[in-house]
């Protein structure tokens, strides 16, 4: 019994999940951590699913500054409560997401941002690069789709993985603060300047 409780625990600092879910989670896996792990993301990512359609009207806009004044960042993340706003758990998440922006340097918040002129001169890069290669015509949408998923992770903050756990993607990690926070969660904007750049 010690040792699912220790366990337990372990999953709880993991997931942020609750202690029944977490023990319910290990007897599905078989004290499996990992599979436990993907179980409660995957129960995260349908609460979260269940809320994704709740208005989000409150929230917070946070400053971040990267220590030696070259780096800054201004981001919302909106929320249904003033309440959830002025929560721990939010805004530590909130401090989270800056740290991320000023690290990983996104270009927009999701996919669906990305203006359709940007993406099809990606693609015409892409496509240009394949065939110089020598790839054969019939390989190009393949290789195009990779280099655009790519792309994706690259640009986008929700397809990024996260700084702080690199198994977790800042999608993955929004679907578990909804979870576990109870209220429906967006990252709504944000603008991320370095000194010397447009």
């Amino acid at each position: 019994m010690a040792g699912n409780t220790t366990l337990v625990k372990e999953l709880r600092e993991k997931t942020g999940a609750g202690i029944l879910d977490c023990q319910k989670a290990l007897v599905e896996s078989g004290n499996d951590i990992e599979k436990a792990i993907e179980h409660l993301r995957q129960k995260g990512l349908a609460a979260a699913q269940k809320k994704a359609g709740r208005e989000t009207n409150e929230g917070l806009i946070a400053a971040y500054v990267h220590p030696g004044n070259r780096i800054g960042v201004l981001v919302e993340l909106n929320c249904e409560t003033d309440f959830v706003a002025r929560n721990e758990e939010f805004q530590s998440f909130v401090k989270d997401i800056a740290l991320q922006i000023a690290a990983s340097s996104p270009s927009f918040v999701k996919r669906e941002d990305i203006p359709a002129r940007l993406l099809e001169k990606e693609q015409s890069i892409y496509q240009a690069q394949a065939k110089e290669m020598g790839k054969p015509a019939a390989a190009w949408p393949k290789i195009i789709e990779g280099k655009l998923e790519k792309f994706y992770q690259e640009s986008c903050l929700l397809e990024q993985v996260f700084i702080k756990d690199p198994t977790v993607t800042i999608k993955d990690l929004l679907a578990q603060k909804i979870a576990k926070i109870g209220e429906n969660i967006t990252i709504r904007r944000f603008t991320r300047y370095q000194l010397g750049q447009e």
